[in-house]
């Protein structure tokens, strides 16, 4: 009797967890926009919402005020607004992503290399042409960070521990050393270099024009398409790479791609805004705490997630020293450092 019961409550039981998934996905989406709005109002100058709107919707006026508003929300506060979801969504799902293909907890998507393929590519873009604006080294940026995840999964495919995540995260460690080493010796010996990396390696999601952001967006969403494609066999590759391969899951196909989607990602949004640390691994492990270990609802979640929390740390980068501001990366670096080292000592609890 109670195994009939069982299973008539598992489909139940199932719906339920489905719908509780759409409802949180939802209630994440509301959320998202809640911030968006606020975002469009807070500042070095506090817009209400009625000149909100009348900077969205009005044309050019006479009026110096009014002008001067339509430009603080067209020309400022809408890129960052759109940078900021674009590239949370990017580095949620990027995050999500690399710790699944890798099966580590505490993995990231500078795992690969590509925050500091990207930062080197920048640095040398600046000393060796001058360049000096965002549209100009950004291009660099994205080609550095797609190099370098390409060097650390082509040194982890090869030798006796090919395919193995310990071994992909020793390459990003190594690739990682040896590329911050290079953007250390270049920056040193070139000012304008320097004085560039200073600001852009902190990650912020200011002064970055629809110029740049439509083709990150573009790379975004490529990789967003190939990650959606692998989570059904990213499912199985987390039960273990002999039941996956017995469940006819590519195993090299699936990781291959996987890779090529957390690159785009994590690449596309570190070229656009820098190197913003912490981000994914926060956002995966509460994706993880709120959905379980299924990635079809993780990786949507972390995603959503990563959207939220950028947003949220860019609008209290404006508050907290007003009228200056804290970048974006640096105030989820203040929150994501408590919280690594709490995912630290948990995992030291749990094994004691």
């Amino acid at each position: 009797m109670s195994t009939t019961t069982a299973e008539r409550s598992a489909p139940g039981s199932a719906t339920e967890a489905r719908r509780r998934r759409g409802v949180g996905l939802g209630v994440l989406v509301a959320v998202l926009a809640i911030g968006a709005a606020a975002s469009l109002a807070v500042g070095a100058r506090a817009l209400s919402p009625a000149e909100v709107w009348h900077g969205l919707s009005a044309a050019p006026e006479a009026d110096q005020r009014l002008t001067e508003i339509r430009l603080i929300v067209r020309t400022v506060r809408v890129p960052r607004t759109v940078l900021a979801i674009v590239a949370g969504i990017a580095l949620g799902t990027g995050g999500a992503l690399i710790q699944g293909y890798t099966r580590n907890p505490i993995a990231d998507t500078g795992l690969l290399g590509v925050n500091s393929g990207a930062s080197f590519a920048v640095v040398t873009a600046i000393a060796v042409f001058g360049f000096t604006s965002p549209f100009q080294y950004v291009w660099f940026g994205f080609l550095g960070a797609a190099v370098a995840g390409v060097v650390v999964f082509g040194l982890s495919s090869i030798g006796r521990g090919a395919g193995n995540p310990l071994t992909l995260a020793l390459a990003g460690q190594g690739v990682t050393v040896f590329l911050a080493a290079m953007t250390t010796a270049i920056a040193l010996s070139d000012l304008k270099s320097l004085n560039a990396l200073r600001f852009w390696n902190a990650g912020s999601v200011a002064g970055v024009g629809f110029d740049v952001i439509w083709p990150v967006t573009g790379f975004i969403a490529c990789g967003l398409v190939l990650a959606l494609t692998t989570l059904p066999s990213l499912n199985l590759l987390n039960l273990g790479d002999d039941v996956a391969r017995g469940l006819g899951v590519n195993i090299a196909l699936s990781r291959t791609v996987g890779i090529a989607a957390v690159t785009l990602l994590a690449g596309a949004a570190t070229a656009a805004c820098g190197p913003i640390a912490f981000l994914g691994l926060m956002v995966a492990h509460v994706a993880r705490y709120l959905t379980g270990p299924d990635y079809r609802w993780l990786v949507p979640y972390a995603g959503l997630l990563g959207a939220v929390v950028l947003l949220v740390c860019d609008i209290v980068g404006r508050l907290v020293v007003r009228p200056g501001e804290l970048d974006a990366g640096v105030v989820v670096a203040l929150l994501g450092a408590p919280f690594f080292a709490a995912l630290v000592w948990r995992g030291k609890f749990r094994s004691a």
